[in-house]
């Protein structure tokens, strides 16, 4: 029998509020309630805090933002993933509308119980087609192939060698593994050999490396990483979450960019990005690989389907990028020279080479935050990054280029960090004459 006080605690507990307030915080919330409001007032101290700003209606290249007060002003987006402009692209949509006649709105259960519709399957059809590989597997996003790749494919007897500056999935998944943990310096292929030669008695060596890296917008040597790949034996895994849909002649990814398609054993990505922009990620690779992580990946097996209406719409994406992907390449990479070489003009150092991710650096998180307010003022919605996103001193704008932006567009975006980077000193006078 629970004492009366137990039984009248649990009573407490489990009321439900119906009248729109919250309910009491529990008593042994209270001991650390101020100590984690000291982290938050850090964060502001040091210029690191991050405000989330609210879109009404469509993501696209124009937007409406709902500010802090209540208005609603229009402003030139330049900081999301939509680098073929299919967010809210009306054949996606179309697409969306008549599947979820035909296979309701979602589907209620994990891929392996019943949760496993033909269109599931036809999509991974398609992506593996895509990308020239014999199977695939869709996964919630993206974090979560990453997730589960990695203690599936390698034991304590393994060894996975990482690029430093890999996106937080990888080094999440990798920690989630037994095997030996090997690090090199951002694109240092001379560190890359050295721990190459220093696994060789492990059984299997698994390499893996962003395609593109997303705070920098460098792309990795694929060519180089794969042929030191193939001379030590080790397998090579890339993410090319930045890459699918739009590097390449036809958007196929850095493999297609630097001629060396088939070098990696396996490639993780996303279709929350320039395919729709929904949600959706995928391994694609050997059909060995693929049937193991179907059976034992943990993501996978314990995460519900993607909804319909997200496969429809990756299955379009997909359907546009096989018919327009060279036009919509060449569109986008024109683009993203006219901002870069504008910018640079202008005295700014922007991060990268030759990619839409246009990281504007600063070096200053309280001139971050404030070149970031600027451009609001000039309607131009734009992220500053800071630490933990980035490391300390190395803090940056990261200005993403559309096909859906236009060339008025672009000048007036640099324009407007031209006037805020004077402003703040970011750069001189020198600079803009």
């Amino acid at each position: 029998m629970f004492s009366k006080s137990i039984t009248r605690a649990l009573s407490q507990s489990t009321k439900v509020s119906s009248v729109g307030y919250a309910l009491p915080t529990p008593g042994a919330y209270a001991g650390v309630k101020n100590d984690f409001a000291a982290e938050i007032q850090a964060l502001r101290d040091n210029g690191t805090i991050k405000n989330e700003r609210i879109i009404l209606g469509k993501q696209g290249s124009h937007i409406k933002v709902q500010n802090a007060d209540g208005s609603v002003t229009e402003e030139l987006n330049f900081c999301a993933n939509n680098y073929l402009g299919l967010s809210s692209h009306p054949d996606l949509i179309e697409a969306q509308k008549r599947v979820c006649d035909t296979h309701g709105a979602g589907v209620s259960s994990v891929r392996f119980i019943c949760g496993t519709q033909d269109i599931h399957k036809q999509l991974e059809k398609q992506i593996a087609d895509f990308h020239g590989r014999e199977d695939a597997i869709i996964y919630p996003s993206c974090f979560d192939a990453n997730a589960g790749i990695f203690e599936v494919l390698l034991g304590p007897e393994d060894a996975v060698i990482s690029d430093s500056l890999n996106h937080a999935s990888i080094i999440d998944g990798v920690r989630l593994c037994k095997a030996k943990r090997a690090r090199y310096q951002h694109l240092d292929m001379a560190e890359l050999e050295e721990q190459l030669q220093k696994t060789q008695d492990c059984r299997r060596r698994l390499v893996v490396t962003d395609g593109v890296f997303s705070m920098d917008g460098d792309v990795a040597p694929l060519d180089v990483i794969g042929a030191l790949c193939e001379k030590y034996n080790a397998m090579l895994m890339i993410d090319e979450c930045h890459a699918t849909g739009f590097m390449g002649p036809n958007g196929r990814g850095i493999e297609e960019l630097q001629n060396c398609e088939g070098v990696s054993t396996v490639i993780n990505s996303t279709m929350g990005k320039a395919l729709g922009g929904a949600a959706g990620g995928y391994t694609t690779g050997p059909k060995e690989i693929i049937d193991l992580l179907r059976n034992k990946s943990r993501p996978y097996s314990f995460s519900n389907s993607l909804p319909p209406a997200v496969v429809a719409a990756c299955t379009e994406a997909f359907n546009i990028v096989s018919r327009e992907g060279e036009s919509l390449s060449t569109d986008l990479a024109a683009k993203t020279k006219r901002f870069r070489s504008g910018m640079e003009a202008a005295g700014f150092t922007i991060s990268g080479h030759d990619h839409p991710i246009c990281p504007v650096m600063t070096y200053d998180a309280h001139k971050n935050q404030a070149l970031g307010r600027l451009m609001a003022d000039e309607g131009i919605f734009v992220i500053p990054f800071s630490f933990p996103v980035v490391a300390s001193g190395k803090e940056r704008i990261r200005v993403q280029i559309s096909t859906t932006h236009t060339n008025e567009d672009i000048d007036r975006t640099v324009a407007a960090f031209i006037k805020g980077g004077l402003e703040l000193g970011i750069i001189g006078d020198k600079a803009v004459e």
